[in-house]
C-alpha cells in the first residue's frame, strides 16, 4: 500500500494520493482578493495539485465548496463555470460557513480519480 503525500506540512498535506484517487485539502485564495478572484486563485491551485497528483479537473469527481455568504454564489460561480469541464461536471456541493478567517470568502475541496 502505497500513499503520496503532495506539499505534506506538519498539519495537514495539500493532497493525498492513494491508489486511484486524488483528495484535495480545502483550497483558499489571497487574503485581499475578491471572491471571483479568490476562486480563480483556488482553481488554479486546484489545477497545480491534479497535474502532481498526475490528473485533471476532467477526473474530478466531487467538489465541496463553502461560501462565507452565499451572497457571492453567482460570484462563485461565474468563476467555476468557466474553468469546469462541461462535458465531465462534478457531483458538487455548495453551502454558507465561517471559514478559517473572516478574510477568506471561498474554499473549495475536490476529490478526483487519477486515471490508470
Amino acid at each position: 500500500m502505497t500513499i503520496k503525500r503532495i506539499q505534506a506540512g506538519p498539519r495537514m498535506s495539500q493532497a493525498v494520493v492513494y491508489k486511484d484517487m486524488v483528495y484535495l485539502a480545502g483550497q483558499v485564495g489571497n487574503v485581499g482578493e475578491s471572491p471571483a478572484d479568490q476562486t480563480k486563485t483556488i482553481l488554479a491551485n486546484i489545477d497545480a495539485l491534479l497535474a502532481e497528483a498526475g490528473t485533471s479537473k476532467s477526473n474530478v469527481l466531487k467538489a465541496e465548496i463553502w461560501l462565507s455568504d452565499m451572497k457571492y454564489f453567482a460570484e462563485m460561480n461565474s468563476v467555476w463555470d468557466a474553468w469546469i469541464d462541461p462535458a465531465n461536471p462534478p457531483a458538487r456541493a455548495c453551502g454558507e460557513s465561517k471559514l478559517a478567517t473572516p478574510d477568506f470568502d471561498v474554499e473549495i475541496m475536490i476529490t478526483a480519480a487519477k486515471p490508470e
